[in-house]
C-alpha cells in the first residue's frame, strides 16, 4: 500500500488514520508517522496544536475513558473531533507523494474571453514563478472557476498537489463535479462535514477551510475562493489553517468579487498583486439593484403581513424565472415561505441540500433563503429580491453578491433585483455605487 498517498501532508488524530491498529503501530515503530504534542502547555498557557487556539477560556478538562486520568481538550475545534492531551497528533515522515504525469489533465472545452484570458495568464504566471500571493477580483458571474484552470492545469502536469478552499460547503458541491468533468484523470476529493467524497487521497482538493484543520505543508498552489466571505474573514484560526496547509514555496491565490477594507488597503499599497475583471464571461452587466422604500416593513414582517412592495412586484413580474427571495432571519424564511407556498432553505436545515438541488433543478419555483445562498451558488435565470435589505446582516458584500445571483446565464443575463428596505443604509449605497462602477468599468474594456 502507498501509504504517502494517505498521510503525506496531514496532521492527524489517532481515530482519524484511516488504516488497522497493526498497520499504525507498524509505521510509528519505523518512524514513518512521528507524534507530535496535540495541546501544550507551557507557563500556564494552553496551545492547541491543532487548530492554533490560544485562548484559555475554550479550554476544559475532561476525564479520559482510555487512559482513565484528567485532560485538558480544546473546545474551539471540537466539531472535527475532540483533541484531549493524552492524544498526539500524527506527521508522516516517510517517502514523499508521487502524482502520476499527466500531460493534458484538462478536458475543459471552453473558451475564455480575452478578459478572463488576461487573468488566467497572470495566475499561470504566478504559479510557474511561485509568487507568494496574488489576487483576482472579480465580478460576480465573470467565470472566476474557469479562469483557475490553467493554472490548475500547470500544477497537475507539474506533479503538484491542489487545494481549492472555500468558507461554505454549498460552493464545495457545486464546484466538485464541473471540476471532475473539466479534470477527469485527476484523484479529485470534495470535503465538507460528512462529505460522501472524502477519499484522503486526492491531487486536487476542493474543501471547506475549517476541514484544512487535518492538513500541514501539503500544498503546492492554494486558492482561497471568497477569501471576504464568513467564516473564513471572521474566524482569525481559518487563515492560520490555511498558512499551515501550504508548502514553504506554495503560491496563494485569492478569489473575491467584493474584497475586504485589509486586501484593499494591501492592494492600494501595492503589497498584494490584483487583476481586476470588471464583467461577466457573457459580456453583459451586472444588474443594478432597484430600491423600493417601505414604512414600517421590519412590524410587517414581524406580524406576517405582506409588504406591498413586494406583492406589486411578484404580481408584475414575468413569471419565467425562478424567485430567490432573501430574509435577515430563520424565523422570517418559514413565515415567508408559508405566506407564498415556498420552499424555505437556512443553515440549521438538515434537507438544505436536497433543497438547494431541487431549485437548482426547477422543481421548486420560489425558495425563501437566508445569507447562506449569497454566494457560490448559480441559478441560470432567477429573480432576486431582498425583504428589509437595510438589516445589519447584509453588509455592502453581502448585498452585493446577493444582486450577482441575478442575470448569471447568457440566455437570460438581465434579471430583476429589488431591495426592500424601510431607510437606505450606507451599506445599500455603498453596494449601488460599488455595480455602477463595476459596469462602468466593463464598458470601457
Amino acid at each position: 500500500m502507498n501509504f504517502a498517498s494517505i498521510l503525506d501532508g496531514k496532521l492527524l488524530l489517532t481515530s482519524e488514520i484511516p488504516l488497522s491498529a497493526p498497520t499504525i503501530t507498524y509505521l510509528q515503530r519505523t518512524q514513518q508517522l512521528i507524534p507530535t504534542d496535540s495541546i501544550t502547555n507551557k507557563f500556564h498557557k494552553k496551545h492547541c496544536q491543532r487548530c492554533g487556539n490560544r485562548q484559555q477560556h475554550q479550554f476544559a478538562i475532561i476525564d479520559c475513558s482510555r487512559c482513565h486520568q484528567s485532560h485538558w481538550y480544546c473546545r474551539h475545534c471540537v466539531e472535527t473531533g475532540r483533541v484531549l492531551a493524552c492524544d498526539p497528533l500524527w506527521r508522516w515522515r516517510g517517502n514523499k507523494i508521487s502524482w502520476l504525469f499527466q500531460a493534458n489533465p484538462c478536458d475543459w472545452q471552453g473558451e475564455l474571453t480575452p478578459t478572463q484570458q488576461q487573468a488566467a495568464n497572470t495566475l499561470t504566471a504566478a504559479v510557474i514563478t511561485k509568487q507568494k500571493e496574488q489576487m483576482i477580483w472579480a465580478v460576480c458571474g465573470s467565470g472566476k472557476s474557469e479562469m483557475l484552470f490553467p493554472a490548475i492545469t500547470y500544477a497537475i502536469r507539474e506533479r503538484k498537489r491542489i487545494c481549492l478552499a472555500t468558507p461554505r460547503a454549498d460552493v464545495v458541491r457545486e464546484l466538485f463535479p464541473r471540476l471532475c468533468q473539466a479534470f477527469p484523470h485527476t484523484e479529485i476529493e470534495a470535503l465538507y462535514a460528512d462529505s460522501e467524497d472524502r477519499t484522503g487521497t486526492g491531487q486536487l482538493v476542493i474543501t471547506t477551510t475549517h476541514q484544512l484543520i487535518r492538513y500541514q505543508q501539503a500544498f503546492d498552489l492554494m486558492i482561497i475562493d471568497e477569501v471576504d466571505a464568513f467564516p473564513f474573514h471572521h474566524d482569525p484560526a481559518l487563515p492560520k489553517l490555511t498558512t499551515r496547509a501550504c508548502r514553504a514555496d506554495a503560491t496563494t491565490i485569492y478569489l473575491t468579487a467584493t474584497p475586504r477594507r485589509d486586501h484593499q488597503q494591501r492592494i492600494k499599497r501595492k503589497q498584494l498583486p490584483v487583476v481586476f475583471v470588471p464583467i461577466r464571461f457573457h459580456l453583459q452587466p451586472l444588474p443594478v439593484p432597484v430600491l423600493k422604500l417601505e414604512w414600517q416593513l421590519r412590524q410587517k414582517l414581524k406580524q406576517q403581513h405582506r409588504s406591498q412592495q413586494f406583492e406589486k412586484f411578484r404580481h408584475s413580474r414575468s413569471k419565467s424565472r425562478q424567485l430567490l427571495i432573501f430574509v435577515p432571519t430563520i424565523a422570517l424564511t418559514q413565515a415567508i415561505a408559508s405566506q407564498y407556498q415556498a420552499t424555505a432553505v437556512h443553515a440549521e436545515d438538515p434537507a438544505r441540500k436536497e433543497k438547494v438541488e431541487q431549485f437548482r433543478q426547477k422543481q421548486i419555483d420560489t425558495l425563501v433563503t437566508t445569507t447562506i445562498l449569497e454566494r457560490g451558488v448559480t441559478f441560470p435565470s432567477v429573480d432576486v429580491v431582498i425583504l428589509d435589505a437595510g438589516h445589519e446582516v447584509f453588509d455592502e458584500a453581502a448585498l452585493i453578491q446577493i444582486a450577482g445571483r441575478a442575470g448569471r446565464s447568457p440566455d437570460d443575463p438581465t434579471g430583476h433585483v429589488l431591495f426592500i428596505h424601510q431607510g437606505k443604509t450606507e451599506a445599500i449605497e455603498a453596494a449601488v455605487k460599488q455595480i455602477n462602477m463595476m459596469n462602468k468599468k466593463g464598458v470601457a474594456l
